[in-house]
């Protein structure tokens, strides 16, 4: 009973390869948006405001006259509360372009997949009145579309997303800096990456963002083959950003990639616990509208609490 429920669930969302056949990316945010709207029963960008303009976590520096501590003792969180002023929020969307975001056992790629969700994240900030911007980065910051609040940097975006070139290589730490420096006030950022590069780097550069005040969501993506690597005989593996080649049978090595994974994950998952940083795990298999609905239902849930 519970397996058909969740069929019938997911049976109203559309899968990724259909979301490849509807037309240009603002076409597709447009599209997924309403399934969310419908989904949800009520406009997810009234969710997205009071949750993201309400409050904001708490960085050394700020007042603690302003936590909210009512939100501690049900969250185990700091939170601050916003004044009006404060209240309309800036967003800076980045996506990595580098090689290994290519990949895809199906026909969507991790990077394509990243490119949907990060439309439609900006359509529904867009629409609740708030500024939002692109980033676009593989070992440097390829193209950069300034915040602005009006629809038309709604196409200004897909445009931009359209007409993105993959590189060899990464540097998510490097960028993730940059952005801390670059963003004069406090917002978010938000982070479409697969995160194949240093690890270490990385974690130094969200922390670097968590210091400066912004708050960071971070959508890591994987193509279901990286999740449970279902794959028989002897295949070659190719580096997609230059790491050469090796001839194997996946089977044999099965159990050790996927432990490898699994501490993998839960080193980023640790990292962005301690920073106070949303941490996303994105299936590229499952059906975008899913992936947003599902953080956005999480976030509501959490607001409740405060």
């Amino acid at each position: 009973m519970a397996q058909q429920q969740q069929q019938q669930q997911r049976a109203k969302y559309l899968d990724p390869e259909t979301l490849s056949h509807i037309g240009s990316l603002d076409v597709v945010a447009r599209q997924v948006v309403e399934g969310l709207r419908i989904g949800l029963h009520r406009s997810p960008a009234r969710g997205i405001s009071s949750e993201f303009t309400a409050y904001r976590q708490y960085v050394p520096g700020d007042e603690t006259c302003h936590i909210d501590w009512k939100a501690y003792a049900r969250s185990d969180r700091y939170y601050i509360k916003l004044f009006d002023a404060e209240t309309n929020f800036v967003s800076n969307l980045l996506i990595d372009a580098s090689e290994s975001m290519t990949y895809a056992s199906g026909a969507i790629s991790k990077l394509e997949y990243a490119k949907y969700l990060a439309a439609s994240l900006a359509y529904l900030i867009v629409d609740q009145g708030d500024s939002v911007g692109v980033g676009v980065f593989d070992g440097e910051l390829q193209n950069y579309i300034a915040p602005k609040s009006n629809m038309r940097i709604l196409y200004d975006i897909s445009n931009e997303l359209e007409k993105v070139t993959p590189r060899p290589r990464t540097n998510i730490g490097a960028i993730l800096h940059n952005f801390a420096h670059r963003m004069s006030r406090r917002g978010f950022v938000v982070l479409f990456s697969d995160l194949f590069d240093n690890t270490d780097e990385f974690i130094e550069g969200l922390n670097h963002l968590r210091f400066r005040g912004h708050n960071v969501i971070l959508f890591h993506m994987l193509d279901p083959y990286e999740l449970e690597f279902p794959l028989s005989g002897m295949w070659k593996f190719v580096g997609l950003e230059g790491e050469g080649e090796v001839i194997t049978q996946p089977a044999r090595v099965r159990n050790n990639y996927l432990k490898e994974l699994e501490k993998f994950i839960a080193r980023i998952k640790t990292a962005c616990t301690r920073a106070q940083v949303d941490y996303v795990l994105v299936n590229t298999a499952e059906p975008v509208e899913h992936v947003l609905s599902s953080y956005l239902l999480q976030r509501t849930a959490l607001s409740k609490t405060r």
